[in-house]
């Protein structure tokens, strides 16, 4: 098929959702042109946790996360060099109501979900052993790892636990400690990855630094910057309702302000594992997330208003607009920044927050500004966690993600609605090419994405990944 008859599909917003679309629709015979309002690409609010099973998640049903775990793996094969191979730990504080025990069923069932995708695919087996999917820990067990020298890089379970077993305060646990087989997901290698790929296909334009402002919709085409398309994806993120508007399209939604915060523990280079808290969203007790990066750096979440959320962060959307309307001083953060003394209080919080549990992490200081951002959640509930994409009339999608592990099955539900309009061929529905972002090299990947650290004003040791862990791909 010549360009000139290939179908023109415009996507709006660079973010992982728009970046990641545009990256598995160009291995079809089609003109793709990627607009974002940003530098680069991928630059929206904080991930860090591919969620191979929602496990950081008790409010969610299994069968959501049992659809994490599928999305999760299916991610982690399409971007395999923005993976960190490292394990999380779950601990649940002696303060909090609920029990390790409760978790056991579900755990159960996705380690038997994990096995049976691997029965149907052996390349699924990206998160180990089946039977190593999870594993429970017992006081004595860890009592007895306290003795054992830290790995420098950890092979065995029990050897991602040693560092964890040395720094709680086990008198502020509730036992077992659950370690599961959900990795990292690193922000700026995906960035990086997804950037270094798109560059490379000659069916893709891509225009960064572009915001659009106007949006003509014909019978069967949408006029962009003085250019038609045939079919229209808004992956605009938090401003996906800005799209709506422009089209006269209503649509429910949230939109939440977060944010995560980036320290160096000097005295500590140590490879550990992910380490969340559980507590109760929005209360001073909520939920704590620990999240290692080489060379003694960690991002923090605390599931507080004090700390990753915000008083009145959260903004629903109306009869009037699509558009949730955020407060100014959110739109003010995302526009131009943080002041250092608001860094440095929420980053403190952030730190006391960790300490309760390990006392030696308080020695920790800040070291950059946030990572932070706003995230839409279709619908009304806030708790959503598994969501993909839904669609107005037959030429127009939105991409509304709220875990980066549903980009795939985006992906697929877009491509069915191509082959609908005969713009691609039915054989084409679920052919996901899992090389595309592999075939760049990981030392390049890294090069690329530490350069995007300094650009964003981060430390560049948040372009890598844990070096303890081989990967499984």
């Amino acid at each position: 098929m010549s360009k000139e008859n290939k179908a023109k599909i415009a996507i709006i917003g660079g973010g992982i959702a728009g970046a990641s679309v545009a990256l598995y629709l160009s291995e079809f015979p089609l003109e793709i042109t990627l607009f974002e309002k940003n530098s680069s690409l991928v630059s929206g609010p904080p991930m860090c946790h591919l969620h191979a099973g929602g496990n950081l998640y008790r409010e969610i049903d299994d069968a959501q996360c049992i659809k994490l775990l599928k999305q999760s793996i299916e991610l982690l094969r399409f971007y395999p060099h923005a993976i960190d191979f490292r394990p999380t730990v779950i601990a649940i504080p002696t303060t909090d109501t609920g029990e390790p025990c409760e978790l056991f069923s579900r755990l159960e069932k996705l380690q038997k979900e994990y096995a049976s995708l691997i029965q149907k695919d052996e390349s699924n087996k990206v998160l180990g052993e089946s039977e190593e999917y999870y594993k429970l820990f017992g006081k004595e067990e860890v009592e007895k790892l306290r003795e054992e020298t830290v790995k420098k890089h950890p092979e065995t379970l029990d050897d991602w636990l040693i560092p964890i077993a040395k720094n709680l305060d086990l008198t502020k646990i509730k036992f077992p400690l659950i370690l599961v087989q959900e990795y990292g997901l690193n922000v700026f290698r995906i960035a990086a990855n997804s950037s270094l790929a798109l560059q490379k296909k000659e069916n893709v334009t891509l225009k960064t630094n572009t915001f659009v402002k106007e949006i003509i919709k014909k019978k069967d085409s949408f006029i962009i910057e003085n250019e038609r398309f045939d079919y229209l994806i808004n992956a605009a993120g938090f401003q996906s309702g800005v799209i709506d508007d422009m089209l006269g399209i209503k649509r429910e939604r949230l939109v939440e302000f977060k944010a995560a915060y980036v320290t160096k523990w000097e005295t500590n280079e140590t490879v550990w594992p992910e380490i969340i808290f559980y507590g109760k969203r929005g209360t001073p007790n909520g939920m704590a997330q620990f999240t290692p990066y080489p060379n003694g750096y960690f991002q923090l979440h605390g599931m507080t208003k004090e700390i990753t959320l915000f008083e009145d962060g959260l903004a629903k959307s109306s009869k009037l607009s699509a558009q949730p309307k955020l407060e100014s001083k959110f739109i003010e953060k995302i526009d131009k920044g943080w002041k250092f003394s608001v860094t440095k209080e929420r980053t403190t919080r952030a730190i006391e927050h960790i300490s309760k549990f390990m006392p030696a992490f308080k020695a920790s200081k800040v070291a950059s500004k946030p990572l932070y951002g706003a995230q839409q959640i279709p619908g009304d509930d806030a708790t959503l966690r598994a969501s993909e994409v839904s669609f107005e009339g037959e030429r127009y999608a939105r991409c509304e993600i709220v875990k980066a592990s549903s980009i795939l099955t985006m992906a697929d539900a877009i491509t069915k609605k191509l082959i609908d309009l005969n713009i691609l061929d039915k054989e084409m529905y679920g052919k996901r090419d899992f090389s595309t972002a592999k075939k760049i090299e990981s030392e390049t990947i890294t090069n690329y994405a530490e350069k995007l650290c300094l650009e964003r004003e981060y430390p560049k040791s948040l372009a890598s990944v844990n070096y303890g862990v081989r990967e499984r791909i």
